[in-house]
């Protein structure tokens, strides 16, 4: 099978298209022929040598999340048969023709949904979902605050918090404020221009967020602090501007608010397969009625890898860049 190797670590120009041979599926895997992945910015640290190959071996494929057609099953298999479309996260492999995943991983492609489309949605819907509801309760009325609101989590946690019927206020480049609002966010504030903690206090009428979905971590961990609601929720998912921060720990004391620090890659078989099966019965519900959707902003074949990379690199990109693997 074709399949994008790590050559080296370094710049998008180490990422090769080889020939590698295909994975064979354990007894309660299925081996699904890939369709479409996409870029995530995991993915760029691992490039770069930043995160670890979970799967050492010959070859080093990343990727962390795909659709496809199920193409073989293990023997123990029960819930899926060859030639049922899914979709899925991994712990990596996903930028190859061929990977095996365990079949209570896996999630059917939801209906109405193009199965080149449906491999925008895995990882940035279930991050979003995961942090904003599962462990950040948010509910109908309440508010959140949700950084890099024109990234592919922050384009799905958008709808995901129209849909549960709460209010959003992003923060965004000024160029990708006009596309955060018409996927129904309340305020999107240019976070080179604006404080953010100054339009949520204004907007909120000075309650403040509920929940608050941070990717950036960095200086702005104290200024969501000061954002935070009575029993706020600040959910880390991310840190692009650096895994330090300085936090008010009184300020966080008087909100009687907490940090939560989460991530999806390392997590056990057990956690992913219990998180996965309740996306499928609450959230591809929504896909399919047309409250939620995938965002895509520009799609590559695979041996256009270097160029998605560096698209996403430039924080160009409007939501999920997709490959077309097949």
């Amino acid at each position: 099978m074709r399949a994008v190797v790590l050559a080296a670590h370094g710049g998008p120009e180490v990422l090769a298209v080889r020939e590698v041979p295909a994975p064979t599926p354990g007894p309660d895997e299925i081996r699904v022929a890939v369709r479409a992945t996409a870029i995530n910015r995991a993915d760029v640290l691992q490039r770069m040598g930043l995160y670890p190959d979970p799967f050492p071996g010959p070859h080093e494929i990343p990727g962390l999340e795909f659709a496809g057609t199920v193409e073989s099953c293990g023997d123990r298999v029960r819930a899926w048969r060859p030639g049922d479309e899914v979709m899925g996260i991994v712990s990596g492999g996903a930028y190859a023709e061929m990977l095996c995943v365990h079949e209570r991983q896996a999630v059917r492609v939801p209906r109405g949904i193009a199965l080149g489309d449906a491999g925008a949605i895995p990882e940035v819907f279930v991050t979003a979902w995961d942090a904003l509801v599962v462990q950040g309760g948010l509910a109908s009325g309440r508010w959140a605050l949700v950084h890099a609101g024109g990234s592919g989590v922050g384009t799905a946690a958008i709808q995901i918090c129209r849909a549960v019927g709460a209010r959003v206020i992003v923060t965004c480049s000024a160029d990708k404020r006009a596309a955060c609002t018409a996927l129904g966010a309340h305020a999107a504030v240019d976070h080179r221009a604006e404080d953010f903690v100054e339009v949520v206090r204004r907007e909120t009428g000075g309650a403040g967020a509920d929940v608050v979905l941070d990717v950036v971590g960095g200086d702005y961990a104290a200024r969501n602090v000061a954002c935070l609601a009575p029993r706020g929720t600040i959910v880390q998912v991310g840190v692009m501007r650096g895994p330090d921060a300085s936090v008010p720990l009184g300020a966080l004391m008087r909100a009687r608010g907490r940090i939560v620090g989460t991530v999806l890659r390392p997590r056990p078989l057990e956690e992913k397969i219990a998180i996965s099966r309740r996306f499928e019965a609450e959230v591809v519900p929504l896909l399919e009625s047309g409250a939620l959707r995938p965002v895509i902003d520009r799609r590559y074949r695979l041996d256009e890898m270097a160029d998605a990379h560096r698209r996403m690199e430039a924080n160009a990109n409007v939501g999920k860049i997709v490959i077309d693997v097949r």
